[in-house]
């Protein structure tokens, strides 16, 4: 495979000369990207400290960076690491990485290597086009200003006269990039050494690669957006957004899974036999993170036995109903009394008693949410849908507004937060005019129109676009104030209160280019996955792969004979994708795409080694496996599965 890197050590003569008169060096050097992804560490830092060791010089530390050029991370890196003492800083890594440290270090900066054939950006990056690959580099001599780039004219032997007021006469929007220079070397003490020394005048034959920029500063200002990182999958959802919803016939047989929430599975209290009436609790939350389940048909029970669970991949005990087809309401499906005149712990009973979960798929107990260990003032309803293909939460949005907004109202009821606020992305129009118009007049809640972009949806996302407040590392919601419930989560609770129906049925889509007739359904859980792909005329081919969920972060079906679950909002029938992986080259996407602002390609590489250390101390746990580094990876590696592999053994280490 050729070895994409873009940068070398300079000459071991061109270096003792650059250190002659210099000394409390602290070195930072690039691991070098666009390579096969073999070593974590590169050894060129090490050799440089050796020989300016050498040569009697004082190190006062070294840092070593991933993808130095991404700016935002590397500015955080960087807070407190250069030590009192330190001089001069040298900088191991192409013309990107010593343009973003002089950017950044209070210290003068040097380049340590030369830069190689380089076209100005590693993959997608959040940089701006700085490195035009000159093979000539001047930035030791102008403080870390580029004059081929940040000059209009690429003029190497100081300032035209041409500028006015700071502006290039070429490009009044453009600061002078000599005038940079100048300030910057003043700062540096360095200006008068500069004007005495001859300026290499630039060689022509030397090779220049030409980038094209505005690409990659498009897709800067939409990485940017909100919150750090994330992509634009196509969203797809033409296919279904505009069929309004419909009630799914009636399953003959129900499946009902006791393990459809994070925490204990919820034993049976039913036995083979029983008559149970819709409503009705037929498991019982096994613990304090558990949920009850209830009946969603009048029927019988005909087995209580391990079924096959659409998220799992295994087997778990469910309870499997012969439906009578009458729908007869249990006795405890009663009204629970009006709002205002309900305490805080009553609605919490009644949300725990109706075995409300989390209903965007992470299926958490919402019992459990409404009363958090810490004071919170501000609910955040999401209605994003950020999932590509799915919409059902926008047909929710629009069909149940008034019980999307009596939900809210009961949790800032309980909570005692001071405002809600529900966050509805711009690629619904439709629902935010309706929703605006029915908030109007409540002083605390609001609709948050936010830019479209995946996966804004991620409770720890959404708190940072709309809030600004950033939830810490472990950390959860509540640690910043905040409590994030999904649209569907709360019409549950609306339902709850106002009908005294426990959580038995929820919105789901049916979608995707193998679909034939797509649509949006109100399903009754345990309903049969097969059943609902029949109802919509059946798949296009057999070439199709079918998730429980959307594209980015649905689970892959072998076996369509599944129940849906109260976290199901839809199935998926889309092509299969036939690409092998390949080695990784270290092209640094997936670190500039992780909303999460880690580094995905350790984790893949960590996890082929089994080093479960390794991905811990990378914070593997802080993953919210959306799936943008394995979308935007140009090798197609499988991370995520490695990313939930490496979770299952760290969750195992002492």
């Amino acid at each position: 495979m050729e070895n994409y890197t873009k940068y070398k050590l300079k000459s071991n003569d061109e270096l003792v000369s650059l250190l002659a008169d210099k000394d409390n060096v602290f070195i930072i050097a690039c691991n070098k990207c666009f390579k096969e992804f073999e070593t974590v560490d590169e050894p060129d830092c090490g050799e440089f400290e050796k020989l300016a060791a050498e040569n009697g010089k004082t190190i006062t530390g070294s840092a070593k960076v991933d993808f130095l050029c991404n700016k935002v991370q590397t500015e955080k890196k960087l807070q407190d690491m250069i030590p009192e003492g330190t001089e001069h800083v040298f900088v191991i890594s192409c013309g990107l990485g010593v343009q973003t440290v002089a950017d950044l270090a209070k210290k003068p900066v040097y380049a340590a290597s030369n830069t190689l054939n380089y076209t100005g950006h590693h993959g997608m990056a959040l940089t701006k086009k700085s490195c035009d690959a000159c093979a000539q580099c001047y930035l030791n001599i102008t403080g870390g200003v580029c004059p081929i780039v940040d000059c209009s004219k690429s003029l190497v032997n100081g300032q035209c006269g041409g500028a006015k007021d700071g502006k290039c006469e070429v490009d009044p929007n453009k600061d002078c990039a000599w005038e940079k220079i100048y300030q910057k070397l003043e700062k540096q003490g360095r200006l008068e050494e500069f004007l005495h020394q001859p300026v290499q005048v630039r060689d022509y034959s030397k090779v220049n690669v030409k980038v094209v920029s505005e690409y990659v500063k498009a897709i800067r200002e939409e990485r940017f957006a909100g919150y750090y990182g994330g992509v634009h999958p196509s969203e797809r959802k033409e296919l279904s957004e505009h069929i309004a919803l419909t009630r799914f016939p009636e399953p003959k047989t129900v499946v009902i899974q006791m393990s459809q929430h994070l925490g204990a599975p919820a034993n049976p209290i039913v036995q083979v036999g029983d008559y149970v009436k819709v409503g009705q609790k037929i498991g019982e939350a096994a613990g304090f993170i558990s949920a009850p389940v209830h009946s969603s048909v009048s029927g019988t029970v005909v087995a209580i036995e391990p079924r096959m669970h659409g998220t799992r991949g295994c087997e778990m005990t469910s309870v499997v109903i012969e439906s009578d087809g009458k729908d007869v309401l249990h006795e405890s499906v009663q009204p629970k009394g009006n709002l205002d005149d309900l305490t805080p712990d009553e609605i919490i009973d009644i949300v725990r008693e109706a075995g409300i979960v989390g209903m965007g798929g992470a299926g958490f107990p919402t019992c459990v949410k409404l009363k958090p260990a810490k004071p919170v003032d501000t609910i955040l309803l999401n209605g994003c849908e950020c999932e590509p293909m799915l919409t059902a939460d926008h047909r929710v949005l629009l069909e149940f507004a008034d019980d999307i907004i009596y939900g809210l109202k009961a949790i800032l009821k309980t909570t005692g937060a001071e405002k809600g606020l529900i966050v509805v992305e711009d690629n619904k129009p439709d629902a935010i005019e309706l929703l605006q118009s029915k908030v109007a007049d409540i002083d605390n809640i609001e609709v948050f129109p936010a830019r479209t972009k995946y996966p804004q949806g991620a409770e720890k996302t959404l708190i940072k676009r709309v809030t600004g407040r950033v939830v810490p590392s472990g950390g959860l919601p509540a640690d910043v104030g905040c409590i994030v419930s999904n649209i569907s989560t709360v019409k549950a609770i609306s339902d709850a209160i106002q009908k005294g129906m426990p959580l038995i049925e929820r919105v789901a889509t049916v979608t995707g280019e193998k679909i034939k007739n797509p649509g949006n359904f109100i399903i009754k859980i345990g309903t049969s996955v097969k059943e609902l792909i029949d109802y919509c005329g059946g798949l296009t081919d057999d070439d199709v792969l079918i998730k429980m969920g959307g594209p980015m972060m649905g689970f892959a079906l072998s076996d369509v004979n599944v129940p849906m679950m109260k976290g199901s909002n839809g199935i998926i029938a889309i092509e299969t994708d036939q690409t092998e992986p390949v080695a990784c080259i270290k092209c640094g996407r997936c670190v500039d795409v992780c909303p999460m602002e880690l580094s995905p390609l350790y984790f893949a590489k960590y996890a082929d080694e089994q080093n479960w250390q390794g991905m811990k101390d990378k914070n593997v746990m802080d993953c919210v496996e959306c799936r943008s580094c394995e979308y935007i990876c140009s090798s197609k590696i499988p991370i995520v599965t490695k990313i939930k592999a490496g979770k299952a053994s760290v969750r195992e280490l002492k």
